[in-house]
């Protein structure tokens, strides 16, 4: 059984990180993925939808911006990874035999035969399923997130370093949400 995982929200100055795990069936609609990254966000919604549907299993799983200050943001996106594998597990228990494809040149520790893909997110479905996964679960948190901290426009730039959003940051300092352990600067 093949997992692909994958993360997003390494650079953003406020937000979790989020890791997606999905385990697709062999009739997937595979040509319809893509890296979440090339996706609008109407379609990336659209793929979630079918995602969510249509795997034999999914999962996301966010790592706090005080855990990634604590262990650093590498290791709180291996840490994502592993934990949405884990639940992955715990919802297909019956699988003997697990090959994990993780995009990046890290591999999490996950236990099971794990191969890290750089650029697997363009080049691998299950791993464009988990990127599409945590994207929209990120993305959803932060436009939350900028309903409780609208003075931060979160629901623009999800937590990402732009101008404006430094800016904000220089002028009303940090919200709780907020990586203490990265630069606005």
């Amino acid at each position: 059984m093949i997992c692909g995982l994958d993360e997003a929200g390494r650079g953003p100055l406020a937000g979790p990180v989020t890791a997606g795990a999905a385990v697709l069936p062999p009739d997937f609609p595979v040509g319809l993925l893509n890296d979440s990254k090339k996706l609008s966000a109407r379609k990336r919604e659209q793929l979630y939808d079918l995602i969510r549907k249509e795997a034999l299993a999914c999962a996301t799983v966010f790592i706090s911006p005080e855990e990634i200050d604590r262990i650093n943001i590498l290791q709180a996106s291996l840490k994502a990874m592993t934990l949405a594998f884990e639940e992955i597990r715990r919802r297909l228990p019956q699988v003997g035999e697990w090959e994990c494809l993780a995009d990046g040149d890290r591999m999490p520790p996950v236990g099971v035969p794990c191969r890290a893909i750089v650029k697997g997110d363009t080049l691998v479905p299950e791993i464009m399923a988990a990127s599409i996964l945590a994207k929209v679960e990120r993305d959803r948190y932060m436009c939350e997130m900028d309903k409780l901290y609208p003075a931060y426009g979160f629901a623009r730039h999800k937590g990402y370093p732009t101008e404006a959003h430094r800016d904000v940051c220089r002028r009303l300092g940090l919200s709780p949400i907020h990586r203490r352990s990265f630069r606005i600067d």
